[in-house]
């Protein structure tokens, strides 16, 4: 899934019907879909006279597909997942910055300026973080929802009625959970064990969708699905009677970053708007859109209570995540293959 947009604004518009003046610069970007809202695209490009372009993904591995197929140097930023920074850095595809370029660095909240998948940032800048586990329709489930068993091992009602989601690291991250085995593990038992799980569950699962995870809950299609905790406070605000799960067994915590991407066309305007995000008043209102959260002091006077007090927004203290691992090629290799079987 992959949709475009070119941020207008009205008054540039009128201007540029006139023949009074261009842009003075353009701007690329590479995003995840329903994430970022449009007038914060529009006061970026106001603020600093330029054309900004948005293609949207659906998936990390998506991303990094689409860029490895040859669409290197057509962005200037994307926004990939933790792992991923670490992958695309490995891959060559990343450049890098200095502090000292970004007025606004001191802004990132502490715990994410030195981290193991970008040290020091010198390729990416904290954007959102958040969850992925699943929510349950309470209309069709009432049971206990304490579990991954929800989706890998259904009670019967709900067999045929979960969605999951199309993202490979996701999905094989939770289900390793799951069996409480490692991530990247290279044994062959338990890599034999992970895809008979998958295998095995893959026929009570009515869908593979990210970018309809959200739609299916409110609209009933589905009653339970595989989701990110922002989507799902979505869903339940549009009214689908659904609680997220926070299980047992675990549940993936991410952060997504905005990168700044090797031969980017317009590295000038992209460390602005790397610089923009990092304004409190301006991350906030992504924050405020998409139901995740921020990566940036100070952020707390622009957030709307609704999302401040969100159930998704807040796990409980005895509860922990995991971040999904980059795994050795010859690991991957395996997964892939496995996650390949499945979509068949």
């Amino acid at each position: 899934m992959k949709r475009s947009r070119i941020i207008g604004m009205s008054a540039l518009a009128l201007m540029l019907a006139a023949g009074v003046a261009h842009a003075e610069g353009k701007l690329s970007i590479y995003h995840w879909f329903e994430y970022m809202p449009q007038e914060l695209l529009d006061k970026f490009a106001k603020e600093y006279d330029v054309e900004v372009t948005m293609d949207t993904f659906d998936s990390n591995e998506a991303l990094l597909a689409s860029l490895k197929a040859g669409k290197m140097g057509s962005y200037d930023v994307a926004i990939p997942g933790d792992y991923m920074v670490e992958i695309m850095t490995g891959e060559g595809m990343l450049d890098t910055f200095e502090p000292s370029e970004l007025s606004n660095f001191g802004n990132i909240a502490p715990q994410w300026v030195d981290v193991p998948f970008d040290r020091g940032r010198k390729h990416s800048i904290p954007y959102q973080w958040g969850s992925t586990s699943f929510a349950v329709n309470r209309d069709v489930y009432k049971g206990d929802i304490n579990t991954l068993a929800i989706i890998f091992e259904p009670p019967e009602a709900l067999r045929g009625k979960i969605n999951v989601l199309d993202s490979q690291g996701e999905v094989l991250a939770l289900a390793s959970m799951y069996l409480g085995i490692p991530q990247c593990t290279s044994d062959r038992n338990q890599l034999r064990a992970l895809n008979d799980l998958l295998q095995n569950a893959k026929p009570h699962w009515a869908s593979f969708g990210s970018d309809i995870a959200k739609d299916v809950l409110v609209s009933g299609d589905a009653a339970a699905g595989m989701i990110w905790n922002g989507f799902a406070a979505k869903a339940r605000e549009e009214g689908a009677n659904i609680e997220y799960a926070f299980p047992k067994e675990g549940f993936v915590v991410w952060m997504d970053n905005v990168v700044l991407l090797k031969d980017a066309p317009n590295r000038d305007n992209a460390l602005k708007f790397m610089n923009f995000l990092l304004e409190p008043e301006n991350v906030a209102a992504v924050t405020n859109y998409a139901q995740y959260t921020a990566g940036v002091t100070g952020v707390e006077p622009y957030l709307e209570a609704a999302v401040t007090d969100a159930p998704e927004l807040n796990p409980p203290a005895d509860q922990k995540g995991e971040f999904i691992q980059a795994c050795p090629q010859e690991v991957q290799t395996v997964y892939d293959k496995i996650w390949t079987d499945l979509k068949k």
